[in-house]
């Protein structure tokens, strides 16, 4: 309510209704927030993102002048309702129906089983009112998932006719969320309560829509909605950036063990082995800030235009979905790294570790599991997202992929890899390589990425022309495929931070980034040394020449390591731990 006053929660609301027009500055004020309290975060995102957002981005005028300003201003507060029982990734699946009737003007909302319960809904113990996903049914026929805002409970905060809860109980984290279950007996509202930019029912009681097929209307409803992603990603790197901030300055603070023949014992920063637990995660944070801060621009972009190209928009859906993936499994692997870096004192609550853990777990699988967003990323790359390709589903991708796509992937990365094994062949040039050199890391994850691509391209011609079944053959490349996904972020990260290298104006500072940059890019490589040597791109010394370069990077940026995590910039009183916090 506080924060609502204040106005800063709905920063991506048009001017007339409250806000400032500003959805870059509501991502940035949404990834400040993720510094304090998750819960207050989640909260915030449930609110003014999701609910405010379904009715914002799905609704139209008459939608925005009836809600947008009370949403805003909290008097009216909701839920989304799109998650069910039996369904989470698989939204164009969900149970829950809405069907039109015609004599009373009325959509009539119904929960068929236990399974289409509306479930793990944020704000559902106080909403009035919630964003309900649900099938249109009119005149007997299915339309396809619309969203429906339903009224919930009176102004006394009592349930109304037909509409069931139950709390979810005691979760993991994010205990100061009230997380729900909700299904509807036949719950009856106006006609004009369905969001209705992409699709109406007429006064006569036709359904149109302006986009013919429902596969790719659906999916254009669902990209008004990347903002989720895109913040979900921001405080997961926030969240990151807290751990990072605590041990690293703890590290620099805490002594343990010395020389044998006395004197002051060792701070744990200057053990090489501390160094390589810390700071090449620290490396990977900074390429995923820069490239959140790209994705921000990206979305600001978007939302700000009037008419955004189809091509931008998929491109945007793309970034986000493989940066919220990304992000959110980095900071599980930061949390406990960072928790462990610092001993008993990091598994004491006060220290924050136990709530970055507890309440930062669920951003892997939340806003879209990050497995099933990876294959959303490696759809991206093996379709461009072509106006044809109009399912996201397993027999969609692979019928588009074989029919389309194929070809053009396999003599472009041919090509290109053709010519990288007539340079690898020249003698010395691999051996004489030097793992810092940007051109040869950036040369390296390109050539990851489009070997798996492309042999992922391979697997799906061969096997859809020897006959098998589509859904058969994706499942048999769904590995692969996520793999292909991941190879493109870490490319796509390495680009970024080299960018936000190259435009930094003050030589020392550029100095230290360089550094960094090649940490991220070297540990990256490092990782994947064993895909390298199984595909005859690096010899067993060019691996150790990349472990070994870990090590001097390490000891090159120690001095620098409690300076790179001030820059984050996060306020003691938000940090609130107190090993970070004391004084040295």
């Amino acid at each position: 309510e506080e924060l609502a006053d204040q106005g800063g929660t709905a920063l991506q609301y048009p001017v007339d209704y409250g806000g400032a027009g500003n959805p870059g500055a509501a991502i940035a004020a949404f990834e400040t927030t993720a510094h304090g309290d998750l819960s207050l975060t989640v909260k915030i995102g449930v609110q003014f993102g999701l609910f405010g957002g379904a009715v914002l981005n799905l609704g139209t005028k008459r939608h925005h002048d009836r809600w947008l300003r009370d949403i805003a201003t909290l008097r009216l507060p909701g839920c989304f309702a799109m998650t069910e029982t039996g369904h989470g990734s698989d939204v164009q699946s969900v149970g829950t129906t809405a069907t039109y009737e015609h004599a009373t003007r009325e959509l009539v909302v119904r929960t068929p089983d236990d399974a289409s319960r509306k479930d793990y809904i944020g704000n559902a113990l106080h909403g009035r009112m919630a964003a309900v996903f649900c099938q249109l049914v009119v005149d007997g026929e299915g339309r396809g998932v619309h969203c429906v805002v339903v009224p919930l409970r009176d102004t006394s905060g009592a349930l109304l006719p037909g509409v069931g809860h139950e709390d979810c109980g005691e979760k993991l984290g994010l205990e100061g969320v009230d997380n729900g279950r909700l299904w509807f007996d036949d719950v009856r509202v106006p006609v004009d309560h369905l969001l209705d930019r992409y699709a109406q029912i007429t006064p006569d009681g036709r359904y149109v829509s302006a986009i013919e097929n429902p596969g790719r209307r659906f999916f254009t409803m669902l990209g008004t909605l990347v903002m989720g992603r895109v913040c979900v990603g921001a405080a997961g790197l926030s969240a990151s950036k807290n751990a990072l901030a605590i041990a690293v300055r703890y590290a620099n603070r805490r002594r343990q063990f010395g020389p044998p023949q006395g004197g002051e014992e060792s701070l744990l920063l200057d053990y090489r082995t501390h160094q390589r637990r810390l700071l090449p995660l620290l490396a990977r944070t900074y390429a995923l800030h820069f490239a959140q801060e790209q994705l921000t621009r990206m979305a600001h972009a978007s939302f700000t235009a009037d008419d955004p190209p189809e091509r931008e928009q998929r491109q945007l859906e793309s970034l986000a979905a493989g940066l919220k993936a990304a992000a959110t499994w980095h900071a599980t692997q930061t949390i406990q790294e960072c928790r462990e870096a610092c001993g008993g004192a990091g598994y004491l609550a006060e220290n924050r570790f136990a709530a970055l853990k507890a309440d930062s777990d669920i951003f892997t699988t939340f806003e879209g599991d990050n497995t099933v967003l990876m294959q959303l990323v490696a759809k991206s790359l093996l379709t461009d997202y072509k106006d044809q390709f109009e399912e996201l589903d397993a027999v969609g991708m692979v019928g588009f992929v074989t029919s389309q796509v194929v070809e053009t992937i396999l003599e472009r990365s041919f090509a290109r890899q053709l010519s990288q094994i007539v340079v690898d062949f020249i003698p010395g040039t691999e051996e004489s390589a030097d793992p810092r050199e940007r051109d040869y890391q950036l040369a390296l994850l390109r050539w990851r990425e489009e070997h798996i691509t492309s042999s992922a391209a391979r697997r799906l011609k061969r096997w859809t022309d020897e006959g098998h079944d589509a859904f058969a053959v994706f499942q048999s490349v769904q590995d692969h495929v996520v793999e292909a996904g991941r190879a493109h972020l870490d490319r796509v990260l390495l680009e970024h931070f080299s960018a936000a290298v190259a435009r930094c104006a003050t030589p020392e500072l550029a100095t230290v980034l360089d550094r960094l940059c090649d940490l991220y890019a070297v540990s990256t490589i490092h990782e994947q040394r064993g895909w390298f040597l199984e595909h005859g791109r690096m010899t067993p010394a060019r691996a150790k020449a990349f472990t070994q370069a870990i090590g001097r990077l390490c000891f090159e940026l120690r001095p620098d390591a409690e300076r790179l995590v001030d820059a984050f910039g996060i306020p003691d009183v938000l940090l609130g731990a107190p090993i970070a916090t004391a004084a040295r």
